[in-house]
C-alpha cells in the first residue's frame, strides 16, 4: 500500500503512439500542440493525455467516456499490457514501471487480474479448466486448483457447468466464466474492460447485480470502464469521465450528475434521472439554519438515513408536510430537508446551500 493509502496511484500518464512519440510529447509540453497537430506534425495519436487518478482500496472505480475517449488504453496501463510513453503508476506502492518483466508476471498473476468484454475463453478448455487456468500457470497442484476453480464457479452461480465447453454457454454465462477466472486468482485488483457491453439489457443487469454483490463481500479494488453512464452511475464508488485522452471531472455519481464540470459532462448527465443518485446528504441544509428561520423542528418528524435516496424522500413528502430529518448511524441529527429543498434539486440539479 502506498503512504496515502491508494491501491493504485496514476499520476501523470502520457501515451501517445507512434515512432516519435517522445519528440511529440516534448513538443506538445512546450507548445501545447493538440490531437490533431501532433497526428499532422508528427503522424503520432495521442490515446492517454496526462492522466492522474488515486483508487482507493476495496472501491469500484468507474473509468468512462465516448469511443476513442482513452478509457481502455488507460486501464491497459495499471498491468502493463500497454507501455506510457511518461508517467508513474504504483499498484500498493510497487512502481509497476520499475519492475522486469519476469517479475511483472508474477506480479500480474497474484495481483491483478482482467475481464475483457470479449470474454477471451479458451475453446478447447473447459469451464472448470478456463477458470483454474491462472491458478495452473502459478503452478498449483490440479486437486487444489480444482477444488477452488468450483468453489467460484458456484460463486459466479454456474454450478454444474464445469465439464462444459465455451461455445455451449450462452454469452452471460461465458462473461460468468470470465469473471469466475479472475475471481479464482483471489487478486486484490481486478481491471474489468466494458465486460457487460455485449450483453443483452436483461442479462447485463443480472450481472451487474451479481458483480456488485460479489465485490461487497470480497473487498476488490476494481477499475471497472464502461461508455454507459447508467452502468456507471449503478456500480461506481466513483467515476472518472474522459475526454481525448484527458481526465474531465473525478467524482461521486452524485458530484458528478449534480455539479459537472464543463459543458461536455453536462452533455453526458442530461440523460441521468437524479432521483435514485442524489443521497439525503447532498441536499439537507443544517438544522440550526433551518431552526432560526423557521422555529423548532416537529417532534412528529420523520428520520432517515444520509444515504436515502430522493426517490425515497419525495415518496414521503408527498404524504407528509413536516420537514425531513436526517440522521447518522449513531441517530444524530446531521441536517433537514423541506419539500422546497427536494424541488429545487429535482428543477436546478443543485445542492441547497
Amino acid at each position: 500500500m502506498s503512504k496515502q493509502g491508494y491501491s493504485i496511484e496514476i499520476s501523470n500518464v502520457w501515451k501517445i503512439f507512434g515512432y516519435q512519440a517522445d519528440k511529440a510529447l516534448a513538443d506538445i509540453k512546450a507548445n501545447g500542440l493538440t490531437k490533431k497537430q501532433v497526428l499532422e506534425k508528427y503522424q503520432c495519436v495521442i490515446g492517454v493525455a496526462d492522466a492522474s487518478m488515486s483508487i482507493n482500496p476495496g472501491e469500484i472505480f468507474c473509468v468512462m467516456g465516448l469511443s476513442g475517449s482513452g478509457k481502455s488504453t488507460l486501464v491497459r496501463h495499471i498491468n502493463r499490457l500497454l507501455e506510457p510513453t511518461a508517467g508513474q503508476i504504483l499498484v500498493n506502492g510497487e512502481d509497476i514501471m520499475a519492475m522486469p518483466p519476469d517479475v511483472l508476471r508474477k506480479y500480474r498473476n497474484e495481483h491483478i487480474s482482467m475481464v475483457f468484454q470479449n470474454f477471451g475463453l479458451m475453446p478447447h478448455r473447459s469451464v472448470l479448466d478456463n477458470v483454474a487456468m491462472p491458478l495452473e500457470i502459478r503452478g498449483i497442484s490440479k486437486n487444489q486448483r480444482n477444488e477452488i476453480a468450483e468453489r467460484t464457479i458456484d460463486m459466479v452461480e454456474l454450478t454444474g457447468w464445469g465439464n462444459k465447453f465455451a461455445h455451449e454457454l450462452s454469452g452471460g454465462m461465458q462473461q460468468r466464466v470470465g469473471l469466475a477466472r479472475a475471481l479464482a486468482a483471489d487478486p486484490q485488483i481486478l481491471l474489468m474492460d466494458e465486460p457487460f457491453s455485449a450483453l443483452d439489457p436483461l442479462i447485463r443487469r443480472q450481472l451487474q447485480n451479481e458483480f456488485m454483490k460479489l465485490a461487497s463481500q470480497m473487498n476488490k479494488t476494481t477499475v471497472f470502464i464502461t461508455h454507459d453512464l447508467d452502468e456507471a452511475v449503478r456500480i461506481g464508488d466513483r467515476i472518472a469521465i474522459m475526454r481525448d485522452g484527458r481526465v474531465v471531472q473525478t467524482g461521486t455519481p452524485e458530484e458528478i450528475v449534480l455539479h459537472p464540470a464543463d459543458d461536455y459532462v453536462s452533455d453526458f448527465v442530461a440523460g441521468i434521472s437524479r432521483l435514485k443518485v442524489v443521497k439525503a446528504h447532498a441536499v439537507m441544509q443544517p438544522v440550526k439554519k433551518f431552526e432560526s428561520a423557521n422555529g423548532s423542528i416537529s417532534a412528529s418528524a420523520k428520520s432517515f438515513a444520509e444515504n436515502t435516496s430522493l426517490s425515497v424522500l419525495i415518496e414521503h413528502a408527498i404524504k407528509n408536510e413536516d420537514p425531513i430529518i436526517i440522521s447518522d448511524e449513531s441517530g444524530k441529527r446531521k441536517g433537514v430537508i423541506t419539500r422546497s429543498d427536494l424541488l429545487r434539486t429535482v428543477i436546478e440539479g443543485t445542492e441547497t446551500s
